[in-house]
């Protein structure tokens, strides 16, 4: 199969420290199989996931490391069995660019939870789990990919392409536990942490007539959570606030990236309310009180980003209702600084990288 040098940024190594950054590299991108599209990339979000993944916090990384799976691009070539998509057409790509199809998960349009040997195929960083092989994905940090059709999605017209990136990610992965869980006109939602995943919890969840609320540690976050339209904001380390609001919450949608205590936030929902976590993917600091979740019936869950056709009515929803992330467009060359940037939590509320500047970038 013939193969097609690409620009890209990624690194070789862990990023220990600012000084070991991700650098320009060149990438090989096979031409498009029969059911096969490839698309020029327009522009990539920064996720969180983007940073830990490179450092290999979660002990995974197969190096060379290529990062990006919020991907907004145009098609440029099919396949010769593609049907859903034609050149020209403004597309998405997000988490996932594979899975075993076969499983259970995958026949009942669940892709994300793939019971296949290794999982379904992330959109960088090939196997979510490696099994010791050598294969290995690049993502959006660079100026083309190749997907299968059955993984891209479509992006709606009224979405503004500079903005809608994050959606792919940051927006599926808060609206699958709000869909999952049945967020209604009447429900009292709290969304913990405003940052990329929180900022889109609000805005999704405040669409879906819920009365939301915005849980922060900084004082500084009221105004634009408020902005980004929550009823009100509870201070978590205020812990009078806290204790007046204990079996308050129909629902609690946590994004908090980095290990916390779980029990204050426990301890907010009414009977049979659920709280899901969706931005830690390691322990919580400390262990849960299951005296709080049994004496309420509560539920403490996760959830894993979303499924194609979520991703898919995610966007739709998005344009729908007006919904888009709340952005800072940068080049590709102040990457490593946005890295920086987003470890200070300096960013309202996502990176988005315009591609063109790398594809201008010279040797």
């Amino acid at each position: 199969m013939e193969q097609v040098k690409t620009k890209a940024y990624g690194t070789d190594g862990a990023l220990l420290n600012r000084f070991n950054t991700l650098s320009r590299m060149d990438i090989e991108r096979n031409t498009p199989k029969a059911d096969e599209v490839l698309i020029d990339i327009l522009y990539c979000g920064v996720c969180h996931s983007d940073l830990h993944q490179v450092r290999n916090d979660w002990g995974n990384t197969i190096y060379p490391c290529v990062p990006g799976h919020e991907i907004v691009g145009k098609v440029v070539e099919t396949g010769t069995t593609v049907t859903k998509f034609k050149v020209g057409d403004v597309v998405g790509v997000g988490c996932m660019v594979d899975s075993c199809g076969s499983c259970p998960s995958c026949r009942e349009g669940e892709e994300n939870y793939c019971q296949g040997p290794v999982s379904w195929t992330a959109t960088y960083n090939g196997y979510m789990k490696p099994d010791g092989s050598k294969y290995n994905t690049f993502g959006g940090y660079s100026t083309s990919i190749v997907v299968k059709e059955s993984f891209v999605l479509r992006i709606p017209e009224s979405l503004d392409i500079k903005a809608a990136a994050p959606i792919l990610c940051a927006g599926v992965t808060t609206y699958s536990p709000l869909r999952h869980w049945n967020i209604q006109a009447g429900s009292t939602v709290g969304v913990v942490g405003i940052g990329g995943l929180g900022h889109m919890g609000v805005k999704i969840a405040r669409a879906m007539g819920a009365t939301v609320t915005a849980i922060t540690t900084k004082k500084e976050k009221r105004d634009a959570a408020l902005a980004l339209g929550a009823h009100q904001v509870i201070v978590s380390t205020d812990a009078k606030a806290m204790k007046q609001h204990e079996r308050t919450f129909d629902f609690i949608l946590s994004t908090v990236p980095d290990e916390y205590d779980i029990n204050p936030y426990v301890s907010l929902l009414k009977r049979d309310g659920a709280i899901v976590t969706v931005g830690l993917l390691a322990p919580y600091k400390g262990p849960l009180n299951n005296m709080e979740v049994a004496f309420q019936r509560r539920t403490v869950s996760g959830s894993l980003i979303g499924s194609i056709q979520e991703t898919q009515e995610v966007l739709d929803f998005c344009a729908e209702h007006g919904i888009q992330p709340d952005v800072e467009l940068i080049a590709m060359q102040n990457v490593n600084d946005a890295y920086d940037r987003l470890e200070k939590e300096d960013v309202r509320f996502r990176f988005v990288i315009d591609m063109e500047s790398l594809k201008n970038e010279t040797e």
